[in-house]
């Protein structure tokens, strides 16, 4: 039998750390979410946690991807303007949910873990079937993850009205999509 590090003879997961970091989130806000928080919720010692996660940073990092597990992919032999459609206003959904993370988004610019990195494949896949690549799609994907982040923010508390805001949104992102993909 191997050697255990710290954190597997705690019995500890990956999962039961971001699971203890998400209720932290949301209990008590950023301000309260600390590793020795977490450790604390969990029952272990600090140093437990390390073996799971390498600090706070990639902490909020991996409970920002996870979140985006749970956006809707669309089919990719569908429309690729449809499909954009679709997974940004899934990812729009997704980020109202959890309105406590959606500081968090535009602080940290988004997500970056596999789960973002996994969506901007199968955005970048759909531009690339519209005829937009390259630079272009890097940028236009930049462009509707901005958008997204921001309508987002503004359903958290904004002056619009939800439904208002989800009728701007959508108008909005038919606007961006009908000029990043040509004809």
């Amino acid at each position: 039998m191997g050697t255990r590090n710290p954190g597997q003879r705690a019995g500890l997961t990956r999962g039961a750390v971001l699971a203890a970091a998400n209720e932290l989130l949301a209990e008590r806000g950023l301000a309260a979410l600390t590793m020795r928080a977490v450790a604390t919720r969990l029952d272990v010692a600090p140093n437990a946690l390390y073996s799971h996660v390498a600090n706070k940073t990639a902490l909020l990092d991996e409970v920002l991807d996870e979140r985006l597990a749970l956006v809707t992919e669309p089919d990719p032999d569908g429309d690729p303007a449809a499909g954009l459609h679709a997974v940004m206003t899934s990812t729009r959904a997704v980020l109202l949910d959890r309105p406590d993370l959606v500081p968090l988004y535009l602080a940290r610019q988004g997500a970056r873990g596999p789960h973002a990195q996994r969506l901007g494949e199968v955005m970048l896949g759909l531009m690339d079937r519209a005829g937009v690549t390259g630079g272009d799609a890097r940028e236009a994907l930049r462009v509707l993850i901005v958008y997204t982040i921001g309508f987002a923010a503004l359903g958290t508390g904004g002056p619009l009205a939800a439904d208002e805001t989800a009728r701007s949104f959508d108008r909005g992102l038919r606007w961006l999509l009908t000029g990043i993909i040509p004809g």
